[in-house]
């Protein structure tokens, strides 16, 4: 090890960055948490409404805290794209084809974007579970280089004075399997989640899509 560089500096550096990985962890683990939970409760609340409604056009009269939510935005994106289609429909590339599968395309577009939003969060709690081991084990490796040398310099090899310094050294080690126990876990269970709330997202795009097809055929 460059004699420059103290050991004492890099060993606390990386309890630090392990400090940084927790707070990070679970000020995401923290917002997760709401913003999944915001995300149901807003979708029941309009597909509770949603389902009471007459026409499609009565989206737009909906109140604001009830037009919240990736359902309510994908509602208001399909009845957009209907409207932009009636006025439009022969006259735009866009707008060309079998209109259910161009209404279907564009709201998968914003299954998508939502689904992106809810993933922002997830690459880093993956990352931090997987990394933040080895950062501790960099640390101990350090730790333990520092014992040795100090040992050496001491010319005592008894328990008294080698269990100290290397116990010492193995607290990052343990201090990284803590910061990434919970990363780990939250990952998968943010994750599970993720799935659930997109496959409730593809069901109501199958379901606004049935209605849209059901009021163009005068059904409703």
């Amino acid at each position: 090890m460059p004699t420059y560089i103290s050991p004492d500096l890099i060993i606390n550096a990386t309890l630090y960055t392990l400090l940084v990985f927790s707070a990070t962890t679970w000020t995401l683990i923290f917002f997760k948490i709401w913003q999944f939970a915001n995300n149901n409760r807003c979708n029941k609340r309009f597909e509770d409404v949603f389902w009471q409604l007459t026409d499609l056009q009565q989206i737009k009269t909906l109140a604001p805290d009830v037009a919240q939510g990736p359902q309510a935005r994908l509602a208001h994106e399909g009845l957009s794209w209907l409207e932009a289609h009636e006025k439009s429909a022969g006259t735009m590339l866009k707008h060309y084809g079998d209109s259910t599968e161009l209404l279907e395309q564009s709201m998968r577009v914003v299954v998508q974007e939502e689904q992106h939003h809810l993933e922002s969060g997830l690459t880093v709690l993956a990352s931090i579970g997987s990394t933040a081991p080895f950062v501790g084990l960099f640390g101990t490796v350090l730790g333990i280089m520092e014992a040795m040398h100090d040992i050496t310099e001491s010319g005592s090899t008894s328990l008294d004075v080698v269990a100290g310094p290397i116990g010492d050294a193995l607290v990052a080690t343990a201090i990284g399997i803590a910061v990434a126990v919970p990363a780990v876990l939250a990952y998968n269970f943010f994750l599970r989640r993720l799935k659930s709330q997109r496959i409730g997202l593809e069901n109501f795009v199958t379901s606004f899509l049935s209605v849209a097809i059901a009021a163009k055929s005068g059904q409703v």
